[in-house]
């Protein structure tokens, strides 16, 4: 077997750079794998192979005893034809450890409009107009994809809380094959987001007129709906609601950057251009996210000098291969997973250790933050709220920065160097 392409912070030798320069390659340790992250997705460039490196990891995760879920979100066979099985909008179990599923939004609007439809009949709140409500006749708009999403991965994941008793919590890992990179990186990031619209709601509920009178019977009407941890609104305030939504939502968004729960890597073809430069460029997207990138993996059959060169693009981050599999036939997946070197298995186990995004010097009072795959042109910073947090545009990304209390104070100046902004604190 070819000797695998990886890069890691483990241990480095000398190689030579462009113009006889020598540089840090960073090769990784042989450290034993520990156990797979709880959501992993593939994240790239349209038709970089995705939804080939989902299939892959779930048969991995599958063949190393986990219990693994593959969830897909698209109309596109490619899946189906590479797991060998059809793939419903239930589970279906495709392997020993190995259960599939298909996300199809349209279906996934009955449960929670029947829910709310019971929960009216009770309060009586819109005096019969949801019962009237045909959910079948109810398409598809704009947004919905992602709410349905997270809805749905709730349910594999529990994201709320802990000990369950329902089966399709106990996944050890779900591999997410997500139909466009962009739509999920604004996924991640929304339960954060969603915090600050939520305290603007807030204060339109408590402080107006119209809100004290009607936010009451609509919050016990949604949270009744939704019952994220299985509790209704029944001898609750409106205050304890309002509180237990911002903590599910911190919670959430917690998860969302823990990358033992949730591992982003980026696929790419080596010898693609276009590919590599998409790959850099959503890197600093999933950071502007507010979430992770664990590694980043190329196919390759036998990986040469051109791919190495393309490991040192995405230092410090883990690269490694990934084998070619066709979806014109029905794969040999024993073949396939044998031919995993120790590398490419290593990197989908160990994913607590990633490059930190922001790091704060207060002796210098300044915030250094990575931002791989921009250029100075392309970011923007603004500074509110007196100066106790920073607010980074880029990539159609914005990204507030808390600073530490001893750092707070105005901006006094920016640099941008070596995929770095370095902003100066007066």
């Amino acid at each position: 077997m070819a000797p695998s392409l990886l890069v890691s912070a483990s241990q480095s030798l000398a190689v030579a750079g462009r113009g006889g320069r020598r540089r840090r390659l960073v090769i990784a340790n042989s450290g034993g794998a520990g156990a797979p992250p709880k959501l992993v997705t593939f994240l790239g460039k349209g038709g970089s192979g995705k939804t080939t490196a989902a299939a892959v990891a779930a048969q991995y995760y599958a063949s190393e005893g986990f219990k693994t879920c593959l969830v897909i979100q698209s109309q596109d066979p490619t899946a189906e034809q590479l797991m060998g099985c059809k793939i419903g909008n239930s589970l279906t179990e495709c392997a020993t450890n190995l259960s599939t599923i298909k996300l199809e939004t349209s279906k996934m609007l009955l449960e929670p409009l029947d829910r709310l439809k019971k929960v009216d009949a009770q309060s009586n709140l819109t005096q019969g107009v949801l019962e009237g409500i045909v959910g079948e006749e109810l398409g598809v708009l704009p947004g919905m994809d992602s709410i349905s999403t997270v809805l749905s991965l709730q349910k594999l994941l529990n994201f709320f809380s802990a000990g369950t008793n329902s089966p399709q919590g106990e996944f050890d890992v779900v591999v997410y094959d997500c139909n466009n990179t962009e739509e999920f990186l604004r996924l991640t990031g929304a339960t954060e987001r969603a915090r600050s619209y939520l305290k603007y709601v807030r204060e339109l509920a408590e402080k107006t007129d119209v809100g004290r009178l009607a936010s009451p019977s609509l919050l016990k009407l949604i949270y009744d709906s939704a019952r994220p941890n299985g509790r209704t609104s029944e001898g609750r305030m409106s205050t304890e609601i309002w509180n237990e939504i911002e903590q599910l939502l911190e919670k959430i968004s917690i998860w969302f950057t823990d990358p033992s729960k949730l591992a982003c890597f980026l696929v790419m073809d080596p010898i693609g251009s276009i590919s590599v430069s998409s790959a850099l460029r959503y890197w600093g997207c999933t950071i502007q996210a507010g979430a992770q990138i664990c590694g980043a993996f190329g196919y390759a059959e036998d990986p040469c000098e051109a791919h190495q060169e393309v490991g040192e693009k995405f230092l410090p981050l883990s690269f490694s291969s990934l084998p070619f599999v066709s979806a014109d036939s029905s794969p040999d997946w024993g073949r396939t997973l044998s031919s995993l070197n120790q590398n490419t298995k290593k990197l989908l186990r160990n994913t607590s250790k990633v490059y930190p995004s922001v790091s704060f010097d207060s002796a210098q009072k300044s915030v250094t933050l990575f931002m791989p795959g921009f250029d100075k042109s392309e970011i923007k910073l603004y500074q509110y709220r007196g100066g106790s947090e920073l607010l980074i545009e880029a990539g159609d990304q914005r990204r507030i920065i808390k600073l530490p209390r001893s750092m707070q104070g105005k901006v006094g100046g920016a640099k941008f160097v070596e995929r770095n902004l370095v902003v100066s604190i007066r």
